[in-house]
């Protein structure tokens, strides 16, 4: 047995140590530094490596979702073209800006011819959007519940797109009409009608970049 007191812990003379003494030592040493290499370097890899598999996550979702969107993209195409097409025949129902006059009077002509009284016709500045302008009318029209009935349906009948937005019914209180029967039957509707007009060439041009 080793007495432990006897032995000179002096570095210099390790070499003369009992051979247990030695192993025991190299074994500390051995992992003290294996300690010091886990703590500054394995664990900033360890971390890295963490980051990495996380990216992989990432990138793998990325590619299922590229790789679906490629699968389908005949039938994405397909669908473009349907959606073109059919802005193209919405476009054909624009009014070009010298139909524009002619679509006011076809509007006022709609409201009078069902029975209407028109107390404001009014279009508004055009407001331009990304292909098109909106053409938008104020109005103010005086008459019964299928008259305005009437009028709103010959709106949707013109070959031009036409919408109706804001509409505000209420009963008519100015009414000239001295029986109070009449009074009662006679509604105001306050409203803004739309119309809108292809702003030229924006869709040539937006489908000559998409090709380039």
């Amino acid at each position: 047995m080793i007495n432990l007191s006897e032995v000179n812990w002096d570095f210099n003379v390790a070499g003369s140590w009992p051979l247990p003494i030695k192993i025991a030592t190299i074994v500390l040493v051995s992992i003290f530094v294996a300690g010091v290499g886990i703590y500054y370097i394995t664990i900033d890899q360890l971390n890295e490596l963490d980051q990495f598999e996380i990216k992989e996550t990432e990138l793998k979702k990325s590619f299922k979702n590229k790789q679906k969107k490629a699968i389908n993209l005949v039938d994405y195409r397909e669908q473009l073209t349907q959606i073109e097409v059919s802005l193209g025949e919405m476009i054909k129902q624009m009014p070009t800006q010298a139909e524009v006059a002619n679509l006011l009077i076809d509007i006022s002509q709609t409201g009078l011819a069902s029975g209407l009284e028109f107390r404001l016709f009014k279009p508004a500045a055009t407001i331009r959007k990304d292909f098109y302008s909106e053409l938008p009318i104020d109005i103010k029209v005086i008459g019964k519940y299928e008259e305005i009935g009437l009028f709103v349906s010959g709106l949707a009948s013109l070959p031009r797109i036409v919408t109706v937005h804001n509409v505000a019914i209420s009963p008519n209180k100015e009414s000239k009409d001295k029986d109070s029967k009449s009074k009662d039957s006679l509604l105001t509707m306050n409203a803004i009608i739309k119309t809108y007009n292809e702003e030229s060439g924006v869709i040539k041009k937006k489908k000559k970049n998409r090709r380039k």
